[in-house]
């Protein structure tokens, strides 16, 4: 429901209007005076020691002006790696990457050497034409494999392949196994390839010497941790370096992550003395840019004769990469995802993390959460076959009820805070979305669909997604003299309307229309401390930030105000840069004079008892993670002969606390229920067994196209969070997490005749297909 402040109301995106009509500024449309342009030369191998490389042709080619290795760059930094590892007490070993491969190369398309020239095609020509001899050295492509006793070493530097391990959980699972009725016991493969934003990385650097200065644009995520690891890797203080992130292509995850090129860059402009451009191609994008990898589960189940859970336990081997950017929250937020919105007594899991020649491993869309909960919702649907119980009703036995909120669930976070579910009703929302969809008539549709040879299925899963990760994010509501509100935050859009929301929300506050203020993000010169776009955070940490200042702002306003007008400040009314007593509207003055005021005048006073300036900044701190929730809901008819999936019909009801703008939020769901159909039907990056990647573009790797994917209906539930003043939730991810284990219930449901099992992800029809071939060959024998 819309309020009387604009809070709730769809306004009209503020960044519409210019990328529309083309005049958005992304990295590449980025032009700097005495430009040149890199690129990379990079490794034809998964895995061997670089013996010879020779430049001699490449700079002998006019137009190019350097080819730099390790070794040329390293004379500008402060030490041999990237300083990017997060912190995590299972690593056995941190492997941060170096700027550029030194010695060694871990994977196909890891960097060696940067090329600059005046244009990306001549540099291109140079980097084809550098003599590169490798010694092959043995290979990890599956990590089950690679943490074998005798297994060859991913990399010469490590003793072993097992990069980390740990086991988490709690309670006795020795005991509820011990007396449970049911046990179910199963096996899953899951696969998250790219992050396949539109826009591919890219980056430009501008170092001026005579200023000592370095100005980045960075297709990142996070321009502040960006900032501060340049400053760390080459000695730079924080004043005398600036990242600006312009309009960003889409994020997902993968611009989460520092990657080596963003260092090379900035360190080949300080060397060259002149600006310097990379931007990524397509082919650089599958094998260069991190990936979301893959995970071995063996899990089993415990319940009791009413199929409610007494236990889950089990082990996870997890995909790690070559390189460790990201430490190991990937598949621990796999491990506690896997809870989900039911009481779960007891719990234990063993996470090995094996390190592989491979892409790394860091996330995309839902962060190893989608995986998490897949495991779960399979295991109850095994559960309900089991036990001869309705999917429905298994849930409905197993969840937290509303009055057991706040929640803990026994499991912790990252930063040891116990996972505690703040708000929500798990119960009600799969209520909804199966009145909705009309799940108690759906065995007549499937009777009327037999009737015409056709195979139909109905799944659902339930899903929570931990959102507003911390620790802080920074803003600052400031008016000048001129009357511009202007908004500066640390956070960063992606395109998911960062811009328009963080207006909306300042806009209630001042009272003016969002279109009157200006917002400046993705700029750590706009504040000094940030963190960015990830974990479905911005609306519920930028967005209380900058509500909070506003209201900072427009307090002190009214206290100005109330002076001059001599009125009591509840008795004011602020309205479109105007102060007015609301009895009497001709006793009005212009917020701008009060800005001018408070801007100060030389030997006069401040009106009396006010600091100086017309401003606000506020580091919002959240209190913890406020988990969403929701039920997809889907039916698909599948071709037993081809393996072909379509989808009938998709529905989710969604929670995601106080909604700022219903029209975002919707897309934001319906956004990321796309990015899960297309990781549960169709996304698949393929290996050899010599680490050489076998879909590098998208004729080879498939993507949800708008003529596969179905109208999905958006169906929302509001319950406020407590944790926050707006009662906000994070939204950005909950539709990638619902979808894998929804699709894959519905098509098993179609396919009950063939007695198939789905267990592994992404369902492409050829594995179908031979999912149901098996499945008859068997009944026939």
């Amino acid at each position: 429901m819309a309020s009387a402040s604009g809070v709730g109301q769809s306004s009209a995106r503020l960044e519409h209007a210019a990328f529309i009509g083309g005049q958005g500024c992304y990295i590449d449309d980025i032009r700097l005076d005495g430009q040149l342009h890199a690129v990379f030369l990079r490794s034809p191998v998964a895995h061997g020691r670089i013996l010879k490389a020779d430049p001699s042709a490449a700079l002998d080619i006019p137009g190019v002006h350097a080819v730099f290795f390790y070794d040329d760059l390293r004379t500008l930094l402060q030490s041999d790696r990237i300083p990017m590892a997060m912190p995590a007490k299972a690593l056995r070993f941190d492997v941060d990457p170096h700027v550029l491969s030194h010695g060694e190369v871990h994977h196909v398309g890891e960097p060696i050497a940067i090329i600059v020239a005046d244009s990306r095609h001549l540099a291109e020509d140079a980097a084809a034409q550098v003599l590169l001899e490798i010694e092959p050295l043995p290979i990890v492509v599956d990590p089950r494999l690679g943490l074998q006793e005798g297994a060859p070493c991913a990399r010469s530097d490590c003793p072993d392949n097992l990069v980390a391990h740990m086991v988490t959980g709690y309670g006795d699972t020795d005991a509820a196994f011990a007396k449970a009725v049911h046990v179910v016991s199963e096996q899953f493969h899951l696969h998250k390839g790219c992050g396949n934003s539109l826009e591919p990385r890219g980056v430009v650097a501008r170092w001026d010497d005579a200023a000592q200065h370095l100005t980045v644009w960075d297709s990142t995520q996070m321009p502040h941790r960006a900032k501060r690891l340049l400053c760390l890797s080459l000695g730079l203080a924080e004043d005398r370096v600036r990242v600006i992130a312009p309009d960003v292509g889409g994020g997902f995850g993968p611009k989460f992550v520092f990657h080596p090129e963003e260092l090379a860059v900035a360190a080949t402009s300080m060397l060259m003395g002149r600006p310097v451009k990379w931007i990524e191609d397509r082919f650089e994008n599958f094998t260069a840019t991190t990936q979301e990898r893959d995970q071995y589960w063996e899990i089993e189940a415990a319940a009791d004769e009413q199929g409610r859970l007494l236990g889950i336990r089990g082990s996870l081997i997890h995909d790690h990469g070559a390189y460790t950017p990201y430490g190991l929250m990937l598949p621990y937020n796999s491990a506690t995802n896997l809870v989900g919105p039911y009481v779960l007594p007891s719990y234990r899991l063993e996470l090995s993390l094996c390190l592989t020649n491979l892409v790394p491993a860091t996330p995309t869309r839902g962060a190893g959460r989608p995986q998490g909960m897949f495991v779960m919702e399979r295991l109850l649907d095994r559960l309900a076959h089991r036990i001869g119980l309705g999917r429905d009703e298994i849930r409905r036995r197993n969840f937290i009820q509303p009055e057991q909120l706040p929640y803990r669930t026994g499991m912790f976070t990252r930063d040891g805070g116990e996972m505690t579910y703040d708000s929500g009703n798990y119960v009600e929302a799969q209520r909804r979305a199966l009145e909705l969809i009309d799940w108690d008539g759906f065995e007549a549709r499937r009777a009327a669909a037999a009737q015409e040879g056709r195979c139909i299925g109905i799944g659902l899963a339930n899903y929570i997604e931990g959102t507003g990760r911390g620790p802080f994010e920074s803003a600052v509501v400031s008016i000048g003299p001129s009357g511009q509100v202007v908004v500066s935050s640390g956070a960063c859009s992606q395109g998911q309307g960062t811009i328009s929301l963080l207006a909306q929300l300042a806009a209630a506050e001042l009272g003016v229309r969002p279109e009157r203020i200006r917002v400046r993000a993705g700029d750590t010169d706009a504040v000094p401390n940030g963190l960015g776009a990830f974990a479905s955070r911005q609306a519920v940490t930028a967005g209380n930030a900058v509500h909070q200042a506003a209201r900072q702002v427009r307090d002190k306003i009214l206290r100005v105000a109330a002076a001059w007008l001599e009125a009591r400040p509840d008795a004011l009314t602020l309205c479109d840069g105007v102060v007015y007593v609301e009895a009497e509207p001709g006793r009005r003055c212009a917020v701008a004079n009060i800005a001018e005021a408070l801007a100060g005048s030389p030997g006069y006073s401040l009106p009396a008892g006010m600091e100086p300036g017309l401003h606000a900044a506020v580091d919002f701190l959240p209190v913890g993670l406020s988990y969403s929730n929701g039920t997809h809901v889907v039916e698909v008819e599948v071709d037993a002969e081809t393996g072909a999936v379509t989808i009938l019909r998709y529905l989710i009801v969604h929670d995601c606390g106080t909604i700022v703008h219903p029209k975002m939020l919707e897309g934001q769901i319906i956004g990321g229920t796309v990015h899960g159909i297309s990781s549960a039907l169709y996304e698949w990056m393929r290996y050899g067994d010599d680490g050489q990647p076998l879909t590098c573009t998208y004729i080879d790797y498939l993507l949800s196209t708008a003529e596969v994917s179905p109208r999905i209906e958006v169906h929302h539930m509001q319950s406020p969070t407590p944790l926050n003043p707006l009662g906000i939730k994070g939204a950005g991810e909950g539709g990638t997490i619902g979808a894998m284990p929804a699709m894959a219930s519905a098509i098993e449901d179609a396919l009950r005749p063939y007695d198939v099992v789905i267990r592994d992800i992404p369902i492409t029809p050829i594995r179908l297909s031979a999912l149901v071939r098996a499945a008859s060959e068997a009944v026939a024998a």
